[in-house]
């Protein structure tokens, strides 16, 4: 009896001192698995086990529904906290790990011989980047890494085909990458193309003698688009920027591509006279470059138009590095290459950042997997709240490029949505052409997300558009996805300096930068009031921002061997709520 009491307190001291229940790290839930490899890639070797990479995990943001409700009050003109944008001491408390969770994911660090001390972290906390061998991570994630090719740009990646985390991490981890996302900034398409055979000018037709702009814009801005046809067109002309000390307007430059000054100068020589010798600057992240001597074509783009538009509001262009992660002869590479959050980790961990963004790159969203996807756009939500209104370019290939096939394992022939124009914390600019009046632009990108839901600021738009459309495109794309583009400007035959030379330039990588330089005066407008920036968009021109815009009513964005949709009274999917105006939207924001 002695020995049992004996045996049995020894036990209770034992259970109390080390839990019966150690958690199990081999327990593995599948996180994300791809049914077939990506297309345009090719298997081409088993990774090295010795291969090092820069692992990222995001950690559950433990209070990031808070972040959104806080969002959409700041953004939305009808609540009492419209415009009290958050600091990003106030985001970093909204999207920082639970306690536990931090824990919980150390432990688990630690349980593979890896020291989180020394891991490097977002300031929140809810990112953990740490060096880790590919024999490492497929240890920990359940998985293999394998070499893959990019046929079209020759590229290699390490990736894998799936990834799986221990069963005690669901609800912890969001994320962890690179694993099978495919996308590098080479095998991601800019939005723009040159027009070989349109027509260039070397001189701007003036269209702003006398005061203000134009009734009526000249017909001549059909076939070649300048910084005075845009100023005339969407009434920006009169206005003279104010807050020129407080208001940055941001561009997003990746694939090695590079804004060159001396051909900006020859631009404002012929387009903006009243701008020679301004400039931009350039913020290189990531191993970005700036060669002088390689111009590019989206970089000049953009950089001419926001220019063009917004002068003399200060531009920062940001260079952002995308070198390939993996060469088969180099086991040392520079990065991992995750464009998005690269750029977006930078940009955040900034005190004061750009009140205005505007980027011109894009995926099939299919291509994206759902957990990547999700956390770049929540990221994006983070700018939105700190007060950013943040432009994506809506695509070229109307409803879907190539087969529009589904990668899913079934094939099943459907629209093919773009991301990160399908994330609904961003402004998507879709395109137009012609003038007098402005029609849809064919390429023009646009649809509904297979992946998030219809937010409700669009929902009232959204309804009345898919009530007029009946069982037109029925069983092809996703009712209940969230809807793009938001809005739209000119897309075609924008005249651009590349390395001295103009030449007519077209795509929604025009319309982006254009409509971003709009939205970046009516920041300065709001600014040289005392009052806030404009912030995250959709809730205002969704609602009392949407008599702003000149409703587009003819064209269609054809694609994936039908006509797509057409381009209608109040919002589409081809053009959404239209072009800006700006002189009616700075009425309704002031």
């Amino acid at each position: 009896m002695f020995l049992s009491s004996v045996l049995l307190l020894g036990l209770a001291h034992l259970a109390a001192s080390k839990p019966l229940s150690v958690k199990r790290w081999d327990d593995f839930e599948v996180k994300h698995a791809w049914a077939e490899v990506p297309r345009g890639w090719t298997l081409h070797a088993p990774a090295p086990a010795d291969y090092m990479f820069d692992m990222r995990i995001g950690l559950r943001q433990n209070r990031f529904d808070e972040l959104v409700s806080s969002l959409y009050e700041v953004s939305d003109p009808a609540h009492s906290r419209y415009g009290q944008h958050l600091s990003m001491e106030q985001v970093h408390e909204l999207v920082a790990p639970h306690h536990d969770t931090v824990d919980l994911v150390e432990a688990w660090l630690a349980a593979h011989d890896l020291d989180a001390d020394s891991a490097q972290r977002s300031p929140a906390g809810e990112w953990i980047t740490l060096r880790v061998s590919v024999a490492q991570a497929e240890k920990m994630l359940g998985n293999e890494y394998s070499i893959f090719r990019h046929g079209e740009s020759e590229e290699y990646v390490v990736r894998a085909m799936n990834y799986s985390l221990p069963a005690s991490l669901s609800g912890h981890v969001n994320l962890v990458a690179p694993t099978t996302y495919f996308g590098t900034m080479k095998s991601m398409r800019a939005t723009s193309h040159i027009n070989l055979h349109a027509p260039t000018i070397n001189t701007d037709i003036d269209l702003l003698d006398g005061p203000g702009s134009l009734a009526t814009v000249p017909s001549s801005c059909s076939s070649t688009i300048t910084p005075s046809c845009l100023r005339a067109l969407y009434n920006t002309a009169s206005y003279v920027p104010k807050a020129t000390n407080k208001n940055i307007l941001g561009v997003a430059g990746y694939l090695e591509e590079f804004a060159n000054r001396a051909d900006l100068q020859t631009f404002f020589s012929r387009f903006r006279t009243d701008a020679v010798n301004s400039t931009f600057t350039t913020v290189r992240l990531n191993g970005g470059g700036d060669d002088q001597t390689d111009p590019g074509v989206e970089a000049n783009l953009d950089i001419q138009y926001t220019e063009g538009i917004s002068f003399p509001t200060p531009n920062i262009y940001y260079s952002t590095g995308g070198s390939p992660p993996f060469t088969p002869d180099d086991n040392t590479p520079t990065n991992t290459n995750e464009p998005y959050l690269d750029w977006l980790n930078f940009i955040l961990a900034n005190s004061t950042i750009p009140q205005t963004f505007t980027t011109s790159y894009g995926d099939d969203e299919q291509t994206v997997p759902e957990d990547y996807a999700t956390e770049v756009c929540n990221l994006f939500a983070q700018l939105g709240a700190r007060g950013s209104s943040i432009m994506f370019s809506s695509g070229d290939d109307g409803v879907g490029g190539g087969d529009c096939l589904s990668n899913d394992g079934t094939k099943t022939k459907k629209f093919i949505p773009n991301f990160p124009a399908s994330c609904p914390f961003v402004t998507t600019v879709g395109g137009t052409i012609r003038v007098n009046p402005e029609v849809a632009v064919s390429f023009s990108g646009g649809g509904f997300s297979n992946y998030f839901s219809q937010p409700s600021y669009q929902s009232s738009a959204v309804s009345t558009f898919l009530t007029s459309l009946g069982s037109t495109n029925a069983g092809l794309f996703n009712k209940t996805g969230r809807a793009y583009p938001d809005v739209a400007a000119q897309g075609e035959n924008f005249q651009v300096v590349i390395g001295g030379r103009t030449s007519s330039v077209g795509g929604t990588s025009a319309s982006s930068p254009t409509f971003a330089a709009v939205i970046s005066l009516l920041n300065d407008f709001r600014l040289s009031q005392g009052k806030s920036s404009l912030g995250f968009l959709n809730p205002l021109i969704y609602s009392t921002g949407a008599t702003g815009f000149n409703d587009i009513t003819s064209g269609s964005n054809p694609g994936c061997g039908t006509n797509g949709f057409t381009a209608r009274a109040g919002w589409d999917p081809v053009t959404g709520l239209g072009t800006p105006d700006f002189g009616k939207l700075q009425t309704l924001i002031g």
